[in-house]
């Protein structure tokens, strides 16, 4: 099965340019990574499965609606922003993260697929101004610090299923990280249910509403 068959195996359904779009990143991440270590080098043969599957889990819990807007927390080489950004091209999607190096390469493959859609800055969470209606993120750090870093940037209108707030993903048993959560605020979607790939056996996407009066 060729990599780019595996998005397309769990998503039917994408347009000629999505698919356009996707099939091109395997060869952007690798001429950039020998530039820039943006992902692990072992993991660009497993492009699709560990990285680009991996970010659209998010579209699995949710569809956002046009004009929604998202701000990725420490995308690194843009995941999962870029993906979902193809997936959902209505959508807007602010990438920020600390290091140059990986936003410029996530500027570059953004204006090279021509995704409109996405703004890319060297920024910290913390001086990210505006509001978002979620913050996603992919094991960036705690779920306690990330919502210490992004609790007054959710918006408080409401336009989804799922109230705002940050979906991220997460991998191994998370019972510690969320203990200080409660029970009620959170829920954790097993990716294994999702996709029958060994990699996701362990893997989970966290959902926690963001509300104005915490």
């Amino acid at each position: 099965m060729a990599q780019i068959d595996i998005i397309e195996k769990y998503f039917p359904d994408l347009t000629s340019v999505q698919k356009n779009q996707f099939a091109q990143l395997r060869d952007l991440y690798a001429e950039w990574n020998e530039k820039v270590n943006v992902i692990s080098r072992k993991d660009i043969d497993n492009l699709y499965e560990r990285h680009v599957l991996h970010s659209l889990s998010i579209a699995k819990i949710i569809e956002f609606k046009p004009g929604t807007e998202i701000l990725d927390v420490g995308t690194g080489g843009g995941f999962p922003g870029i993906p979902l950004a193809i997936f959902f091209p209505n959508v807007k999607f602010h990438l920020v993260d600390s290091i140059a190096k990986k936003i410029n390469v996530v500027n570059e493959i953004a204006k090279t697929i021509g995704l409109t859609n996405v703004k890319a800055e060297q920024m910290r969470a913390e001086k990210v101004d505006g509001e978002y209606d979620f913050v996603v993120s992919r094991a960036v750090t705690r779920i306690d610090v990330l919502l210490r870093w992004v609790r007054s940037k959710v918006a408080f209108q409401q336009g989804h299923e799922l109230n705002n707030g940050i979906i991220c993903l997460k991998g191994g048993d998370l019972t510690e990280e969320f203990s200080k959560l409660n029970k009620k605020k959170y829920k954790l979607f097993d990716m294994k249910d999702l996709y029958e790939e060994d990699f996701f056996e362990t893997k989970k996407i966290a959902y926690v509403p963001v509300t104005k009066n915490k």
